[in-house]
């Protein structure tokens, strides 16, 4: 059994991301675009209702995977190898994925659905230990908590066999039961070390929006103009990290299952 190790598989995946900044930008060009074109038309719509949030991330998952599928098929096929350039076309390679993707995170996904609409928008002075409790946020809160331990739980093991995309970007056939049997003593390393790429991701996206929110507004005051600016550098920062987590997901798959093209896999034990 082979025995990851948390900081190689991170120092192989942050050298080989940053290292590949050009193809990465080759690569991103045309999802990021429609990203942000998913993005506008969200905010063209002007609801603010969380069914139409989800719909939009939902919708958005689409350039996503086009680049993630590409993305790691150079990482572990090389750039000659990535086929078609994303967003320009979609095939079986990426309704394989995509379908590998709704087995790992579809049930994430509804439990975030459940968990946002069950607690709803709720009044922060609600919220107040010293003031009377209103029954209705205590009934959600109630209903909620179920929901935030399956969510934890949920994200645990999506995140434990997430790595098996990358099989599915290099057409290999595999399946969430196969990344569960191949990563038996590797599970916290590989949790670990994609929860710290989607933590790092998460906070950096924040930090730029931020900044990027701060200079614009400061140029061109407040408005859609600063409002489409921001989007536009926070998408194309968010597909930076997942550019890194497909990275260390590829790495994780190469490395647990000393994958070549063409080699068998290994038996599982």
């Amino acid at each position: 059994m082979v025995k990851l190790s948390f900081g190689e598989v991170l120092s192989e995946a942050f050298e080989f991301f940053f290292r590949n900044l050009r193809p990465f930008f080759h690569l991103v060009t045309i999802p990021w675009i429609v990203s942000v074109a998913i993005r506008l038309a969200g905010a063209a719509l002007a609801s603010d209702s969380l069914l139409a949030v989800m719909v939009e991330k939902a919708i958005d998952v689409v350039p996503t995977v086009m680049f993630m599928t590409a993305w790691q098929r150079l990482v572990l096929l090389g750039q000659s190898r990535v086929g078609r350039l994303p967003g320009v076309g979609w095939g079986p390679r990426e309704n394989a994925y995509l379908g590998h993707l709704i087995k790992i995170a579809g049930i994430t996904f509804l439990l975030v659905a459940a968990f946002a609409f069950t607690m709803g928008s709720i009044d922060p002075a609600s919220l107040n230990p010293g003031g009377p409790i209103d029954p209705d946020v205590a009934r959600r809160q109630a209903m909620a908590a179920p929901l935030a331990v399956g969510l934890l739980v949920s994200t645990l093991l999506a995140l434990r066999v997430s790595w098996g995309l990358a099989a599915t970007a290099v057409d290999v056939p595999f399946s969430p039961r196969l990344s569960w049997g191949y990563s038996r003593g590797n599970a916290w390393t590989i949790i670990g070390a994609l929860f710290l790429c989607f933590f790092l991701s998460g906070v950096i996206t924040l930090v730029a929006t931020l900044v990027v929110l701060g200079v614009v507004r400061g140029v061109i005051d407040a408005g859609p103009g600063a409002a489409v600016v921001t989007w536009t550098v926070a998408i194309l920062v968010s597909y930076g990290g997942a550019g890194l987590i497909a990275t260390t997901q590829a790495v994780i798959f190469r490395r647990l299952l000393a994958w070549r093209e063409g080699a068998p896999l290994p038996a599982l034990s």
